[in-house]
């Protein structure tokens, strides 16, 4: 990382830009007001049959109270106004599955309230790290499932917003990380640079065990929601898991394209699936690339008057 085009990462400039790019690309719809189809019963037994509503439920609420502690003990008044939105998105986000759940009778396991975490900067990190490989499978599986649509549109409309504010999330904290990087000067780098290590490191380890775990496991076990955004691409038809990364890599640059070329995006997945593309091969049913359409900003969920 370093300079992009003429700013310098790590200056006022920089902050100011992905602060404000943050706050004036939000989007203000309100989860009690959606307006959520009637499904048929075929539809709802996919939707109840998804291995995901209990960790997902459990880690929207627990990701809400870490990044809302940091908003409120950050004394830079332009970060604290990012931080505390970003939050506010997050709690949205619990809000939205509670709302989902309840709407469509899907069974949530009651979990401990979460507590707010002892080192909130470290812990936004992990956190952001672990939306940074979540959000890029997410992307593809998104796209897979609205290009078959396995769910009807009505449905899926209501959810790219929220895969847009992944992305967003994704944007700043790599900037922001970037950004505390700097500010620590030589002589902090070397330590940030391994605590950020250590913590990409166990993200890296906790899902691969996830995903390993959900590889074994039955659909109806607890741990089938474990890694489900890198296992699941089969369920929606026949693709090559060449097709489903390159088309994840689509997704991820058609999404991130809409904010300001200047700031930083993040690379250590993009480039790692780079890689991994360079050894699998180029024979069998290939995915239609996505990213050849121009991006436009995501609709507003389907609100009631």
């Amino acid at each position: 990382m370093g300079a992009v085009g003429v700013m310098r990462i790590g200056s006022e400039e920089h902050k100011e830009l992905f602060c404000l790019e943050f706050v004036k690309t939000h989007n203000p719809f309100e989860p009690e007001r959606i307006q959520w189809p009637d499904l048929d019963e075929e539809t709802l037994g996919r939707l109840k049959a998804l291995p995901i509503w209990n960790e997902a439920v459990q880690t929207e609420a627990e990701t809400a109270l870490k990044v809302q502690t940091l908003g409120k003990v950050e004394p830079d008044p332009v970060l604290a106004e990012a931080i505390a939105l970003q939050g506010y998105e997050e709690g949205r986000h619990a809000a939205l599955l509670r709302l989902l759940t309840r709407r469509y009778g899907i069974p949530v396991k009651p979990f401990d309230e979460p507590q707010p975490p002892r080192k909130p900067v470290w812990a936004f990190l992990s956190t952001g790290y672990g939306e940074c490989l979540d959000s890029f499978f997410a992307f593809g599986l998104f796209a897979m499932g609205k290009r078959s649509q396995y769910f009807p549109l009505e449905l899926i409309d209501i959810f790219d917003p929220i895969m847009q504010e992944e992305a967003r999330h994704i944007l700043f904290i790599v900037n922001w990380a970037a950004y505390l990087r700097a500010r620590a000067g030589l002589a902090g780098r070397p330590v940030f640079d391994a605590r950020r290590a250590w913590i990409v490191g166990e993200q890296l380890i906790g899902h691969a065990k996830q995903a390993l775990r959900a590889s074994r496991s039955d659909g109806d076990s607890e741990d089938a929601g474990a890694g489900f955004t890198m296992n699941s691409h089969s369920a929606f038809g026949d693709i090559t898991a060449r097709s489903f990364l390159e088309l994840c890599l689509s997704e991820n640059d058609r999404r991130l394209s809409l904010y300001d070329p200047r700031l930083l995006r993040p690379t250590m997945v993009p480039s790692a699936v780079r890689l991994a593309l360079r050894f699998l091969p180029k024979n069998g049913a290939g995915a239609k690339k996505t990213g050849e359409t121009p991006a436009e900003p995501p609709r507003a969920p389907a609100i009631t008057p």
